[in-house]
């Protein structure tokens, strides 16, 4: 099993840490795992993506055109990455300033209102962990016991006490996430 992943946003929307999460979690899972970060000079603010493999075999290169997976989190980021989803693969959004929604058949489509749930729920910066939430619930290729690990892992231990916000920010992704549109 290898599963190509592709998370894109702006700078300052947790797209790098909730890539650098989904690695940690599938080390604990004793999984093989690359994670390649891009982003602009402008760190908040600017357009940021990370692409992550996750595998049970050996990875033989972390460039990857072609994603199974896009999590995309703003209008710029689904422009540039739609159309780099497999035919059969799967987009999962965040529907806050999106202008054109995407429009592909061949692909399956899920929507995470992660920016108005956070708003909800009073806290913001759990907003990545509510579409990472989401994505494990539609491809549940990592537990949330091992998300809780990685929290653990990548967090500055002065930020442990957030982990139970967390926690309850990816019970409320996979809880929120809805089915857009099923493959064809």
């Amino acid at each position: 099993m290898t599963e190509e992943i592709i998370i894109a946003g702006f700078g300052g929307q947790g797209v790098l840490s909730m890539g650098k999460i989904m690695a940690y979690s599938a080390v604990m899972q004793d999984m093989e795992v690359s994670w390649m970060p891009s982003y602009g000079p402008e760190m908040r603010g600017g357009t940021a993506n990370v692409t992550v493999i996750l595998s049970t075999d050996r990875i033989s290169s972390p460039i990857v055109k072609h994603f199974d997976t896009a999590i995309i989190l703003n209008q710029q980021s689904l422009d540039k990455f739609e159309s780099s989803v497999k035919p059969g693969g799967v987009l999962i959004y965040d529907g806050n300033g999106i202008t054109r929604h995407p429009e592909r058949k061949d692909i399956s489509i899920y929507r995470v209102d992660a920016t108005e749930e956070a708003a909800r729920m009073n806290s913001p910066k759990t907003f990545n962990m509510i579409v990472l939430g989401g994505f494990i619930k539609v491809k549940p290729i990592i537990k949330i016991e091992n998300v809780l690990k990685g929290l653990k892992k990548s967090l500055p231990e002065r930020y442990h006490n957030l982990i139970p916000m967390n926690e309850k920010a990816l019970i409320r992704g996979e809880e929120i996430i809805k089915e857009v549109h099923k493959a064809k």
